[in-house]
């Protein structure tokens, strides 16, 4: 008889959720969607403003042409005409291409000094990394004034360092043959610290038993670092290639604080971001400068996804 007044009650079939617990999971996606859009919203807002709203005002800029006394018309691709026909274009193209893939030395040269900080016992390891990251905090102008009186071909230091071996030095920064080299040694200086500190976070990750397994194997030190060391930091290294390259791209400060515009080195370390600024503060032509701004971002956009492409072949998440 209990059983008979339950079931009269109306009870609820087993398996069957209360209505108050339906409607409540019927409110519940649109309540978290709203919370989402609330804390989203702040950095869809400042992403839209600050980034995508510049690009598509860069991207109409370069279809028109600026009156000396303001106001603008559209003119189409001539800007872009103009561009493609400067023949100063293939060259700061070459350049840049030259100058990027000197920089991509900095991720050799940053894996095999993290993995040597890394390494244990070793006295002094946070002094070094505050060494190594001190260039990054400096400013990029205080950093190439410094190398420039380094690189001077009468007095400088690295001249008279060479001299002690009989070496002969040069005009590093007026000889063409050496300009965008030394211009590149340094940005690798200067940047070296901050994928130093990305590679050592990374080697913190790596498991130890790799390394044994990998030693009683019969492995030395180089086999294991090529073995056991680049696999499994591989997603850092792809994050500071991708990063690397972007940087390189848009090279401009160290090239126009260390070599001076009448230098007969200038036209072998002119990158397309100096054309930018030749466009925009020289010659007073923004539609050009937004050209050259507009087409820099394509080049950069289909390197990027290309490396993202490659990305699959040697990057290991496992």
């Amino acid at each position: 008889m209990t059983g008979i007044s339950f079931a009269g009650r109306g009870s609820a079939q087993p398996g069957a959720a209360p209505p108050g617990l339906r409607r409540d999971r019927g409110r519940a996606p649109g309540q978290s969607g709203w919370w989402a859009l609330l804390f989203v919203g702040p950095v869809g807002i400042g992403l839209a403003v600050f980034y995508l709203w510049p690009i598509v005002r860069t991207a109409w800029m370069s279809l028109t042409e600026t009156g000396p006394f303001g106001g603008s018309s559209f003119t189409g691709l001539s800007n872009y005409e103009k561009l493609f026909s400067n023949p100063d274009l293939p060259q700061a193209l070459l350049n840049t291409l030259i100058y990027t893939l000197i920089a991509l030395l900095v991720i050799p040269i940053a894996m095999v000094i993290a993995a040597l900080l890394n390494t244990a016992g070793l006295k002094g390891r946070g002094i070094y990394r505050t060494l190594y990251f001190l260039p990054v905090v400096t400013m990029a102008a205080a950093v190439a004034a410094v190398w420039k009186v380094i690189y001077n071909g009468d007095y400088g230091v690295l001249n008279q360092l060479l001299g002690f071996f009989g070496i002969a030095g040069t005009s590093w920064l007026t000889n063409p043959a050496t300009a965008l080299g030394a211009i590149a040694a340094v940005g690798i200086w200067s940047g070296i610290g901050t994928t130093l500190v990305i590679f050592l976070a990374a080697l913190q990750g790596v498991p130890g038993h790799l390394y044994e397994a990998a030693q009683l194997d019969g492995a030395g030190p180089v086999r294991r670092f090529v073995s056991v060391t680049v696999p499994m930091i591989s997603p850092s290294v792809f994050f500071v290639a991708v990063t690397t390259v972007i940087g390189a791209f848009q090279a401009f400060d160290l090239i126009y604080v260390m070599v001076a515009k009448t230098s007969p080195a200038m036209p072998h370390v002119k990158t397309i971001v100096y054309l930018f600024y030749e466009a925009g503060f020289i010659d007073h032509n923004p539609g050009l400068a937004a050209a050259i701004a507009f087409v820099l971002l394509l080049i950069i956009l289909v390197v990027t996804v290309l490396q993202f492409g490659m990305q699959r072949k040697w990057v290991h998440y496992e």
